[in-house]
């Protein structure tokens, strides 16, 4: 399709993607676990995940997704959770800004598809159980799927009221269910849950831990049954779950879920929280890294998962949600798909090119490991989006973390970080948190760094290296790591 008939310039895509042919390089087929091209998969599997960029690797540079807070009751309380508390400027999973009937959601929906054209997946994640609260639940999909069949409808639950629910979401084309599992032993369970309302009682204890424990397993069970992909969120706890995760993963595995995702507690007194009243904290990147290792094969492993806002809104790493409230979006709404179908089709040709050049990356990094004994490298990455080197480190809110050796190249995790610059100036305390966060790192990649803190990370160890402005993210990589083997030891200079 030529640049004639796809014109990025007018599409309303929020970040620059860089030219359509850079120089050849691309993303490695393993990437962070999910899949990240059609090989990795059977082709039916790859057709229900290659828009959705929960579920596959590849499309979370590409694709957008839209939670609508319409389930506010739920049937359990965790100690990493309390829905009363919100700031517009946190990301973390059960807060919302405004709870949605859904009438209310489809028009949200229909508003946010006219602006947003990477938007490819509707969830529901609360702020309660969408499977509990199942009434509103299955209006807002009924209602949305009237107006844009093509959307991808997912839901996000703790399994307690699934199992009754899997049969209505297969008749509703509903592919894709999260469920969240932190305990196969009620032993554990216990530690992290006070209480649960089954049968119309409140159950506590190992009897409440117990029961979350088999009605979970039996979701996983008729879910594959129906052939509905699942992915199983784990909220990793220090103290309490981390030597279990490996138990996690092996019981969700045996019974079909697709993939894995091992997610840090989100931790502070000021959330009001029991975990976090009570001091306790979250994981360390490297406690977290350890507890993947852990799991070894079975399901997929997701790394890149950013612990969405039951409202949230826009790619995955950044919320539009603020955007889009109730008293911003007209009274009537009609989808006008001008702008999606345009933004589709560049992707289709976008992504071909990426994966012409994923080849070349690979064999560039395992040339270099083997014929010039290039030392394995971890890269920091500055983006906005569409797998490119195109944000400024001042501006940075977060980093993509890469390896690359002579196997290739592959995702590990997002960091989110504090914006460095602000005002014009950088902030010294910022500063010094990046260079924490990226202890582990020995080059950052950015379109655009300043002089001064390009010297503060020097004498950390850390290079950074803006000499790939819009390229792949992959290719640039491939390109430094290449250079890693030189005898003067000068690589990315």
């Amino acid at each position: 399709m030529s640049a004639d008939v796809i014109r990025l310039a007018d599409l309303k895509i929020g970040s620059p993607r860089g030219p359509r042919r850079p120089a050849k390089g691309g993303c490695s087929a393993a990437a962070c676990g999910a899949p990240a091209k059609p090989e990795d998969v059977p082709a039916a599997t790859w057709a229900k995940i290659q828009d959705h960029p929960c579920f596959a690797e590849e499309a979370h540079h590409y694709f957008a997704r839209m939670h609508v807070a319409v389930a506010p009751a739920c049937n359990m309380q965790c100690n990493y959770c309390n829905r009363r508390y919100d700031c517009a400027n946190e990301s973390r999973p059960g807060v919302v800004s405004e709870r949605l009937t859904p009438d209310e959601a489809a028009r949200k929906v229909i508003a946010v598809a006219n602006e947003v054209p990477q938007l490819a997946v509707l969830g529901i994640a609360g702020p309660g159980d969408g499977a509990y609260d199942w009434a509103r639940t299955k209006a807002t999909f009924e209602r949305v799927h009237a107006e844009l069949p093509d959307l991808k409808l997912c839901l996000s639950t703790n399994g307690l009221a699934l199992p009754e629910r899997v049969d209505e979401l297969k008749e509703m084309n509903v592919a894709h269910v999260t469920v969240t599992i932190n305990m196969v032993d009620p032993a554990v369970g216990a530690a992290i849950y006070p209480w649960i309302f089954y049968q119309g009682r409140r159950r506590t204890g190992l009897e409440a831990a117990r029961i979350l424990h088999e009605r979970q397993m039996e979701s996983l069970e008729r879910l594959a049954a129906a052939d509905i992909l699942v992915k199983v969120n784990s909220v990793l706890i220090p103290g309490i779950n981390e030597a279990h995760m490996a138990d996690v993963h092996a019981a969700v595995t045996a019974r079909g879920a697709f993939l894995h995702n091992i997610m840090p507690l989100i931790s502070a007194p000021e959330h009001g929280t029991a975990f976090g009243l009570e001091g306790r904290r979250g994981p360390t990147a490297a406690e977290l890294q350890e507890a993947q290792a852990s799991c070894g094969g079975g399901a997929r492993l997701m790394r890149h998962c950013r612990q969405c806002r039951a409202d949230a809104v826009g790619m995955l790493g950044e919320d539009r949600g603020q955007e889009f409230t109730l008293d911003q979006l007209p009274d009537e709404v009609s989808f006008d798909p001008t702008e999606r179908d345009a933004y589709r089709a560049w992707v289709e040709v976008e992504r071909a090119d990426r994966r012409e050049a994923a080849a070349a990356a690979d064999a560039e990094a395992g040339t270099a490991g083997a014929t010039a004994a290039a030392p394995p490298l971890r890269v920091a990455v500055c983006t906005k989006g569409g797998g490119r080197i195109n944000a400024h480190f001042g501006k940075t809110e977060e980093f993509q973390i890469y390896d690359v050796d002579a196997d290739g190249v592959r995702f590990v995790a997002p960091r989110r970080i504090d914006t460095y610059c602000v005002g014009g100036r950088g902030d010294e305390k910022v500063m010094a948190a990046i260079k924490d966060a990226l202890a582990d790192v020995q080059m950052i990649l950015c379109e655009r760094i300043g002089k001064r803190p390009r010297r503060e990370l020097a004498v950390a160890g850390i290079a950074a290296v803006d000499a790939f402005p819009l390229a792949y993210i992959e290719t640039a990589i491939a390109a430094v790591y290449a250079r890693t083997g030189r005898a003067d030891g000068t690589a990315g200079a």
